[in-house]
């Protein structure tokens, strides 16, 4: 099992890195590819990310669109192929809009579905955390659980990479 994290800011090139890794991962090794998309239409401008994720996507890959249940998806998943999620921000923030508050068990769900994945894995998530604090209680708590939870991935993460203006910075491996 490989884990590799990728940060970065909104429009940072985090995504294609990512579908540039999997797909060289996957031609070399001849592994099917799973894309777990956590992205939801809410507007226009919402779709019209998706659509460009989409079309960025090569044909053969296969795509589970998931909302909370993101560790059901990940079990489900082959042990022998590829897997990408993008991205882990999205995924979290669907968590949130569901409870009044951090819904833990989500989360926890979640990291056990990562301890026991056997495949190759490549996250994509969004570093929101070099900002100010922000002034509201929940949104607080949603960029306190998000930092956390990206600890947590990567203190198991083989690699991580903070992407900044379209260019792969090593953090770790």
């Amino acid at each position: 099992m490989a884990i590799h994290l990728i940060l970065g800011g909104a429009r940072s090139g985090k995504s294609a890195y990512a579908e540039k890794l999997v797909e060289q991962f996957a031609a070399v090794q001849g592994a099917p590819v799973c894309y777990i998309a956590t992205a939801q239409v809410q507007d226009v401008e919402m779709q019209q990310r998706i659509a460009h994720h989409q079309a960025s996507r090569p044909a053969g890959w296969q795509t589970y669109e998931v909302q909370t249940d993101l560790a059901g998806a990940l079990f489900q998943q082959s042990q022998e192929g590829v897997v990408i999620i993008d991205c882990l921000t999205l995924w979290l923030m669907s968590c949130f809009s569901q409870y009044p508050t951090i819904n833990q068990a989500a989360i926890d769900e979640f990291m056990a579905a990562l301890s026991v994945f056997k495949g190759e894995l490549y996250m994509v998530s969004n570093e929101i955390s070099m900002g100010v604090v922000p002034m509201g209680a929940i949104s607080r708590d949603y960029v306190d659980a998000l930092g956390r939870m990206h600890q947590n991935i990567a203190a198991m993460a083989d690699r991580v990479t903070l992407m900044v203006a379209g260019i792969p910075m090593k953090v770790k491996g």
